[in-house]
């Protein structure tokens, strides 16, 4: 099931999800809640079984899903994981200048006068962005700017889809780090992550399984039963996140 079905099932029973353009944003979510409130359902926002049932129901403009196609990255409920999908591409700007969206998700967390510049590492930013943004009801860390922060948010969870991934860069004991979404592993000792700060953008990054110091889950989400995507990895591990 695509978000853009949820979006326009919404639309077609009359509660407007904003644009139908696949991204999960806060129009989308604030419509969820208002179908779910009026049909008895907790209205958290969170597309789960239950509210897939009910917004299908009787209605054929979009083909009600299977359980088969609400696994992996095209699970509507990983809402954080689709805004960082979304986000793909974005970079700092090279020399003086700085990258005004990479500002603005500082200015979003009350962050503005410590994050004057998008020279300063900003993977930590990058997953407070897309987890405050799309669940309103979520705590980050207080210093989420600080990668190593992450290892406090949420509740532990083994690796899995969405899942947020704590790394540490230049050594254990440096209490520098590096953080983003699980987004596969291959079956020689690597994880796929989709994060910022990596090679300057939102991109796609391997790093290694000998780095890794723990992954977190959403506290206002009901966990997943973890686990791995096996993915093939073409390209070396990374060593760029800062």
């Amino acid at each position: 099931m695509k978000i853009r079905d949820i979006q326009q099932q919404l639309a077609a029973r009359g509660y407007t999800p904003g644009p139908i353009d696949g991204i999960w944003g806060r129009q989308t979510i604030a419509a969820v809640r208002r179908f779910q409130g009026r049909h008895g359902l907790e209205p958290d926002g969170v597309v789960g079984p239950l509210t897939l049932a009910a917004l299908f129901q009787g209605a054929p403009a979009v083909a009600a899903p299977t359980p088969s196609a609400l696994t992996g990255f095209d699970d509507p409920g990983l809402v954080w994981f689709h805004e960082a999908r979304r986000l793909i591409g974005t970079r700092e700007k090279p020399g003086k200048g700085d990258n005004p969206e990479i500002l603005d998700w500082a200015s979003e967390q009350g962050l503005k006068s410590l994050y004057t510049g998008d020279d300063i590492p900003w993977c930590g930013l990058f997953v407070g962005h897309c987890v405050s943004s799309t669940l309103d009801r979520e705590a980050t860390p207080s210093n989420l700017l600080s990668a190593r922060a992450w290892e406090r948010f949420g509740i532990p969870i083994a690796p899995t889809p969405g899942a947020v991934m704590v790394f540490w860069r230049e050594s254990r004991g440096s209490g520098k780090g590096h953080v983003g979404f699980y987004a596969g592993e291959d079956e020689a000792g690597a994880y796929r992550i989709l994060g910022g700060n990596q090679s300057d953008s939102v991109s796609l990054a391997w790093l290694g399984k000998d780095r890794f110091l723990g992954a977190r889950w959403p506290a206002t989400v009901p966990p997943p039963v973890p686990r791995a995507i096996k993915v093939t990895r073409t390209a070396g591990l990374s060593w760029n996140e800062a």
